[in-house]
């Protein structure tokens, strides 16, 4: 999802993006593939829907202009109560939509529940399919299998202000152990400006530093899940982060409560020289004090000329394992989540495709789109495939974990250590 509705991203994000817990469900295959009748959608509202229908309304138009014998009915359901929905709809095939957007951080939970079905057949014999970033792919996966076709992704890359970069004689960190350095640098030259604003809530800012030091959150072997958080590696990338969460940077007094939302805000506002900002932000930025003052580059990685792995956010579309219309909703499915209307839903809304062909395309015609494609083709990461990532989401144990830190509540290795035992006790509840 994008930052307001990565709910999962978690998109996303902050794209907190949080996830649902499974809901226990009796939900079966209806037996049945009927080709006529109304195709049921749900789709997640938007604070300005209008672009989003208008794409939606002309893949409608075009999907009963092949199927004569079919009516559309589309639904814009509130990502606030998602959860209620979906439980109802695993529940109760007659109140399921044939098709269904959700975010991928939800994914888990909902096929834990029985909710999807397994699409890995379709998406192995859809022509469009083999162009699917395959990282991005893997948020639509739970233990190898299909449930979700990636509709579009959130991810983010390093904003920073070109004016300020000029006038200090500065370039943007090539590694990111230059980020502090740099940052430190610009807050001493102008204390007005925040060298980077981060924020002690902002867990997906915080993942590619981790992930960059070799580190990870977790590991499943053998079908289990276990918390890694608090190895070396992860340690040693969450001491890059918290750096960065100190009075010559972006003091914690004023940025240890920010989440994502607030983080970027600093930079919109021109409180900051650079944030760590996503391509669902431009249209913020752009409406901000930064305006025509700013450029993004991917966020680097350990060494020179890497890129750190950036958290995957970003939306799904799934078919309901009740439908009784299972053919025609994995057309629908992939016409609304095909190249086609993903460009279109890109520049009505600024979505980021999925495809690599495609987002290669854009990259080439739009500079700010660029580092983002860039971050994508690197590789990206996603959370735990697990339902146990709801709760542990739900107890802001990582967010909790980083606050502890820059705080001074607790050393790395004590605060890591706890963290790691709570991840541990929800993999095995």
């Amino acid at each position: 999802m994008r930052l307001r509705r990565l709910l999962v991203i978690g998109a996303l994000g902050t794209l907190a993006l949080s996830g649902c817990a499974p809901v226990q469900s009796t939900s079966q295959s209806s037996g049945t593939d009927e080709k006529s009748g109304t195709l049921r959608v749900w789709l997640f509202d938007e604070v300005n829907r209008a672009p989003k229908e208008a794409v939606v309304a002309e893949a409608v138009k075009e999907f009963e202009a092949r199927n004569s014998r079919v009516k559309v009915d589309v639904q814009y359901i509130q990502i606030a109560s998602r959860a209620e929905r979906f439980k109802a709809a695993f529940s109760d095939a007659k109140s399921a939509p044939d098709v269904a957007e959700f975010g991928n951080t939800d994914l888990a939970g909902y096929v834990a529940s029985g909710g999807f079905t397994d699409l890995t057949a379709d998406v192995a014999a859809w022509p469009e399919g083999k162009d699917l970033n395959p990282s991005v792919l893997e948020t639509g996966k739970v233990d190898g299998k299909v449930y979700g076709v990636p509709w579009f992704v959130g991810l983010r890359a390093l904003y920073y202000r070109t004016d300020v970069f000029a006038e200090l004689g500065v370039q943007p960190p090539k590694t990111i152990e230059e980020i502090a350095p740099l940052a430190r640098r610009i807050r001493q030259a102008k204390p007005d400006l925040y060298g980077i604003s981060v924020g002690g809530k902002y867990t997906y800012a915080m993942l590619p530093f981790v992930w960059a030091a070799g580190g990870d959150i977790a590991k499943q072997d053998n079908g289990k899940w276990s918390s890694t958080v608090d190895s070396a590696q992860s340690r040693a990338g969450l001491a890059r982060y918290t750096e960065l969460l100190k009075d010559d940077i972006c003091p914690p007094a004023q940025c240890a409560q920010n989440g994502g939302d607030a983080s970027v805000q600093q930079f919109v506002s021109g409180k900051a020289a650079m944030t760590i900002g996503g391509n669902f932000n431009r249209q913020a930025v752009e409406a901000g004090a930064a305006k025509g003052k700013y450029a993004v580059v991917p966020l680097p990685g350990d060494a020179e000329g890497s890129v750190a792995p950036a958290f995957a956010g970003g939306n799904l579309l799934g078919v309901l394992k009740s439908t009784p219309r299972r053919t025609l909703a994995k057309e629908f499915m992939q016409l609304l989540g095909g190249k086609q209307y993903q460009e279109k839903l890109y520049r009505a809304m600024g979505n980021l495709p999925t495809f690599s062909d495609l987002q290669r395309t854009l990259g080439a015609n739009d500079p700010f789109v660029k580092p983002f494609i860039t971050t994508s083709e690197a590789g990206t990461r996603f959370v735990p495939a697990t339902p146990a990532w709801a709760k542990i989401d739900a107890q802001a144990v990582l967010p909790n974990m980083i606050q502890q830190v820059i705080t001074g509540a607790r050393p790395i290795g004590q605060a890591t250590s706890a963290a790691a035992q709570l991840m541990n006790s929800a993999f095995t509840s």
